[in-house]
């Protein structure tokens, strides 16, 4: 390398040897030497072929393969008029729910349906027959509220329609289906309220400048109605009591109770629509059946337990022929041990029936013809002889109210125990003509027994049985009256005084006490409302509290409502 010196003298040739390590060259310019990068250290890999370590295998965050399958597919954007169905629906519930049942909730259901409908017609989904009849079937379900008063019948009701209007929008053939379909509303509640405010968030952005208007016109509209239906109000008094019958009565006090039921309108609004949208497919569950054993290992169980089935049987014949007064003077029972003791027994040995012809269904033998034979022979036997056993039940029933009158208790178990022999009667058709209706054909008779129940009016027809009793045996339990509700008024009317004045004082009590408006007065209570204010309970001269203690008959054994024990009184008792 060439250099010149300071001075400017020639240049000499001078051979540059390389500094050391410790000394750098004074003489030339320093050099720039870039270090070398340091290795980073060696990932260790697992092996693609070793699965993890067991402690990390529940950490999966992949779904269950049961999951995946009745997932539904992903619905589409929420339309604007299934916003405005959920919309009008939580206002409805705000406004109208808060004061009872009555035709109310029919009002409700429609926009909420509408919403459903909405919803379905944008994802494509087709109205099938059996739509339409679960649909159907939680409209009519709906219409016991409306007639009825009483408060057990209706609960069951609404539950009911909840349940088939589940179905409506769920579908469902198999057992799987119909079970959890039936209870698919519970499991849209999340999912629809995150769709529907994804789908307001989507709309509101792509619309700001057609909101305003919307909100202002209905700002002026709700001034309008306020300012002049006040001058009018207080123009006519007969214009002022119909304004105050057609609009609900809200207060400030009840303002988080109506908040409430706004919230709940709108979740089930919302719910009902996103399940019309993508409702989980439960049908795709499949249960496995049981491993099918051998013959005599199926089948002797169920043929000793046919026998014991038969030899009750002729026992209850034997009775039937011989007569009551010859059991229960070798039992020693008195008769209302001897009704009330068996009926309980036999309605439990009616459900447990059932549970066995399940399980023995899932470890039948499967072989060919021969098996099919004998599952038919055995199990439609034992289906036989449970029938009698309902039949039975009832008639022990029947003997306890004809002696103790009858009650809501009472006139429930009785129709349950109709209704699991209707359960039977079905389990037989369904071994002739196959089974793939049975489960829908069980849900659809639980819907129908709920509406004979509720239309039949179970208040009611405890109180003409007792009245009827009364008429043929003289003695009456006024006390048990007063926890019936309006349903039962019209009968209770055609007793003579005072037993008329001391049966209806607490269902006119209870009256007198609430004033509902009209779309949640049923029309049981209407028509009560009318018989009392044309025949008054006269309270006042009658001392009901006084009646009913000499010559009355206690029965030790009823439990369910102290019926037929203290006021029970007979016409020679009274005044």
């Amino acid at each position: 390398m060439h250099r010149a010196r300071s001075g400017g003298g020639p240049v000499s040739d001078i051979r540059a040897t390389p500094p050391s390590a410790s000394e750098p060259d004074p003489g030339t310019e320093p050099s720039v030497s870039v270090a070398e990068p340091k290795q980073a250290p060696k990932r260790v890999t697992a092996d693609p072929y070793k699965p993890p370590p067991q402690w990390q295998q529940w950490q999966s965050n992949e779904p269950a393969a049961w999951v995946v399958r009745i997932r539904p597919r992903q619905p589409a954007g929420v339309g604007v008029a299934t916003l405005w169905s959920a919309l009008a629906t939580a206002l409805l519930s705000a406004f109208l729910l808060g004061d009872g049942a009555g035709v109310n909730l029919l009002i409700v259901a429609v926009p909420a349906a509408l919403g459903a409908y909405f919803a379905a017609r944008t994802a494509g989904r087709r109205l099938r027959p059996w739509t339409c009849v679960w649909a159907a079937g939680g409209v009519v379900l709906l219409a016991v509220p409306v007639l009825r008063d009483a408060g057990w019948p209706t609960f069951l009701a609404v539950v009911a329609a909840l349940a088939a209007g589940s179905l409506a929008l769920h579908g469902g053939r198999s057992w799987p289906g119909v079970l959890l379909g039936s209870l698919g509303l519970l499991g849209a509640i999340g999912s629809g309220m995150a769709w529907g405010a994804r789908g307001l968030r989507e709309r509101t952005g792509s619309s700001r400048g057609r909101w305003g208007p919307v909100v202002r016109s209905a700002a002026v509209a709700a001034v309008l109605l306020i300012v002049f239906g006040a001058l009018f109000a207080g123009a006519d008094a007969a214009f002022a009591d119909l304004l105050g019958g057609l609009i609900p009565d809200v207060s400030v006090a009840d303002a988080p109770w109506r908040f409430l039921l706004f919230l709940l309108g709108l979740v089930g609004a919302l719910a009902a629509a996103h399940t019309a949208a993508a409702p989980l497919r439960w049908d795709r569950l499949t249960v496995r059946p049981g491993r099918a054993r051998a013959r005599w290992e199926w089948a002797l169980p169920l043929i000793v337990l046919n026998l014991l089935f038969a030899a009750f049987i002729a026992v209850q014949l034997a009775v039937l022929f011989g007569g009551y007064d010859t059991v229960l003077r070798e039992t020693g029972l008195t008769y209302a041990e001897y009704a009330r003791q068996g009926f309980w027994q036999l309605l439990w040995a009616t459900l447990l029936t059932l549970l066995v012809i399940a399980l023995a269904l899932r470890w039948a033998p499967r072989g060919g013809a021969r098996d099919r034979t004998l599952v038919h022979s055995v199990l439609g036997t034992l289906c036989l002889l449970t029938l009698v056993v309902v039949a039975s039940a009832l008639r022990r029933l029947d003997l306890y109210v004809d002696a103790y009158g009858l009650t809501r208790l009472r006139v429930s178990v009785a129709a349950m125990e109709l209704w699991l022999g209707l359960v039977i009667v079905l389990i037989m058709a369904a071994g002739v003509f196959g089974v793939k209706w049975l489960p829908r054909a069980v849900a659809a008779s639980a819907a129908v027994a709920v509406l004979a129940f509720g239309l039949l009016s179970p208040d009611g027809m405890v109180a003409e049985r007792n009245v009827q009793r009364y008429e043929s045996t003289g003695k009456i339990d006024v006390q048990y009256f007063q926890e019936l509700s309006a349903d039962a008024v019209p009968v209770l009317d055609r007793l003579p005084e005072p037993l008329r004045s001391c049966a209806l004082k607490g269902i006119a009590a209870n009256l007198e006490g609430t004033h509902k408006p009209w779309y949640a007065t049923s029309w049981g209570e209407w028509r009560a409302r009318r018989i009392l204010a044309e025949r008054k309970v006269d309270t006042f001269r009658y001392a009901c509290a006084d009646q009913g203690l000499p010559g009355m008959e206690r029965d030790q054994y009823d439990e369910d409502a102290q019926f037929g024990q203290e006021g029970e009184i007979s016409p020679s008792d009274a005044p």
